[in-house]
């Protein structure tokens, strides 16, 4: 059974603590992603999104002071950065990171057979799929012959990253920020293939400080992180709260909440 085929998965992040560089960022972080969904989690600046992100996906400049973190039961914690790719977990990155010497098209190729058992590697099937992720994203194919995003702009290395996720095709996708540094035309762009592909088997989180990209990958339910915590969570119209007040007042609400709470509180 491929990854595709699987059903029914989950994501759990229980009171997860995590510092960098000594200082604690995360201070409890409650989260729960199924399979079939797509999830915002929004925040202002240095709340702790990005390091969520680069903590489950298992950087080594964060570190985990204490909580859960489960793909299906298994302790991500305990695994490698490789072994939770296989495990099913995706990062799309902020920053992505130039690779000098490595085409695109070698890097997704590796990728996609270092993530499956040998029977289930498909090169037709892959090449038809990557044709199409192409198109969607309006990359030119001549993108796959180039170093790893080398010498591209900020919104080609987002859509190469969603252009990643997409091909890879894992269970849980984290997109941190796949709009920031984008114009109106690409964030359409990206949002709508975002949107596009939302599967049964596939659960996203999208990483954003906006509601733009929101309006064409439309969440089903919208996390606020403030200081290290959820402290909020609701439909998609709390993004469209958060663009017309800001975030001071649930800054505001989570001050006055008591630190530790086990879940995020609910906004109705």
């Amino acid at each position: 059974m491929t990854q595709s085929e699987s059903p029914g998965h989950t994501l759990i992040v229980k009171d997860l603590h995590a510092t960098v560089g000594g200082k604690e960022i995360l201070k409890g972080v409650n989260l729960t992603l199924k399979t079939g969904e797509l999830v915002a989690l929004m925040g202002p600046n240095g709340s702790g999104k990005s390091t969520l992100a680069y903590a489950l996906a298992g950087h080594p400049k964060y570190t985990i002071t204490s909580g859960e973190a489960h793909l299906d039961g298994i302790d991500l914690l305990k695994l490698s950065p490789d072994k939770r790719a296989r495990a099913g977990l995706f990062l799309g990155f902020q920053y992505p990171v130039e690779v000098s010497g490595v085409s695109l098209s070698k890097f997704l190729w590796t990728s996609f057979t270092q993530t499956r058992k040998a029977e289930d590697v498909d090169t037709d099937l892959f090449q038809q799929n990557l044709d199409q992720h192409l198109s969607s994203l309006g990359l030119d194919p001549a993108f796959m012959k180039r170093p790893l995003n080398e010498g591209l702009s900020g919104g080609e290395k987002k859509r190469t990253e969603v252009l990643q996720m997409a091909t890879l095709d894992p269970r849980f996708a984290i997109l941190d920020e796949p709009d920031s540094g984008l114009d109106i035309d690409a964030v359409k762009q990206v949002g709508e293939t975002v949107q596009k592909l939302r599967s049964p088997t596939r659960g996203m989180l999208v990483i954003t400080h906006y509601q733009r990209i929101l309006k064409y990958a439309r969440p089903d339910r919208v996390y606020v992180m403030v200081d290290g915590m959820v402290a909020l969570s609701g439909g998609r119209e709390l993004a469209e709260e958060l663009e017309s007040k800001g975030y001071d007042w649930v800054k505001v609400g989570a001050a006055s909440s008591k630190p530790g709470t086990a879940s995020p509180a609910s906004h109705a």
